[in-house]
């Protein structure tokens, strides 16, 4: 079934490539408010193209085609003492894995475990004239070539249909403990977290959601142990529901009015100066503002503190801050060796 669903995809972009037509790949749509094409475009269906292709836990490594729930992929894993270490949001029920990959999506985990892009160890997918290619493999020391199937990550599906990939998987930590530090102000709390990670500490998260700085432990029931009595601070019980819903965007501050702005910047940069409520994550790497000021406030303001802002939920204005010309040129150049017919739709940059 999965054979000749991936011949129909393949088929379906073949004809679109002949008739100059536009395709948008769509999942389980759990994403769809992130950013919308930029030009009208036609729905190319791959939710359906599902299922675990090879698994051995032993060797850490799971190939799974791109249209697998993300929900499924987590509980297989967790059956045998295993998860994503990037720690993906969801979104919605119907998330996917090649969705998650398309967007570039990581949890709270991703300072200390590493990002989407570095648990990808190979990918097969189908480029805008509806030839299969394949990259990387599976296993983790893969050098061989250029690493395209990293390139698929943060793409949104402009550079080709993902059909699967081969990902590697962590060890589930035996004892997880989140420790909370009441700081008023988000200077203080951004020294602070800078402080902990400096440390040798077992860290799994460390965030700020304007009241506490939360910082979670993970790993040995004694390493864990002995690191909270060094760091100090008061165990949150509900540590757990609080970064699942982190994650999931369900606190209290996602809740607020305004546009939701995504701003990357070095985990011990000042904050940009703009009006709004600020939630910092990543240990101060990714920050949340939730904001009435236009775009070109915001872009203007971070530009000023050397940090990026991306639009990611909000009122339509532009996504995120333009490219500079050589790097514009420079994608422009990937997407053309990729889809030189323009088949796959692009999204605003």
């Amino acid at each position: 079934m999965a054979a000749d669903l991936s011949a129909e995809l393949r088929e379906r972009i073949e004809q679109a490539a002949a008739n100059r037509a536009t395709l948008r790949i769509v999942g389980g749509n759990s994403k769809a408010f992130y950013s919308q094409p930029a030009a009208d475009a036609e729905t190319l269906a791959v939710a359906e193209h599902a299922g675990i292709v090879d698994y051995e836990p032993s060797e850490l490594v799971v190939t799974v085609r791109a249209g697998t729930r993300l929900a499924e992929l987590e509980a297989v894993l967790a059956e045998h003492g295993q998860m994503l270490g990037f720690e993906p949001p969801h979104f919605g029920a119907g998330a996917t894995i090649g969705g998650t990959l398309a967007c570039g999506f990581s949890g709270p985990r991703r300072p200390f475990a590493g990002s989407a892009r570095d648990f990808v160890l190979g990918c097969k997918i189908v480029n805008g004239l509806g030839e299969e290619l394949n990259f990387g493999g599976q296993v983790i020391k893969n050098v061989a070539g250029f690493d395209v199937s990293r390139l698929m990550v943060g793409a949104r599906g402009s550079l080709g249909l993902l059909l699967q990939c081969s990902l590697r998987v962590l060890p589930r930590p035996e004892t997880e403990a989140t420790v909370a530090f009441p700081i008023a102000e988000p200077a203080a709390a951004i020294e602070f977290m800078n402080r902990l990670a400096g440390r040798p500490w077992p860290l799994s998260a460390l965030a700020y959601d304007g009241v506490s700085v939360r910082a979670r432990l993970s790993g040995a029931a004694a390493a864990v142990r002995a690191a909270a009595a060094n760091i100090g601070g008061e165990f949150d019980l509900g540590g757990d529901s609080f970064w699942q819903d982190l994650r999931e965007q369900r606190l209290p501050f996602f809740q607020r009015p305004g546009n939701l702005w995504r701003v990357t910047t070095a985990p011990a940069a000042t904050q940009p100066e703009l009006a709004g409520a600020w939630l910092i994550d990543w240990g101060g790497a990714q920050r949340w503002l939730k904001t009435a000021e236009s775009a070109d406030s915001v872009h203007r303001a971070c530009a000023a503190s050397a940090a990026r802002a991306t639009l990611f939920r909000g009122d339509g204005s532009p996504n995120r801050a333009p490219l500079t010309p050589e790097l514009a040129a420079l994608q422009q150049r990937v997407r053309n060796a990729f889809d030189p017919l323009g088949v796959f739709a692009t999204y605003p940059d």
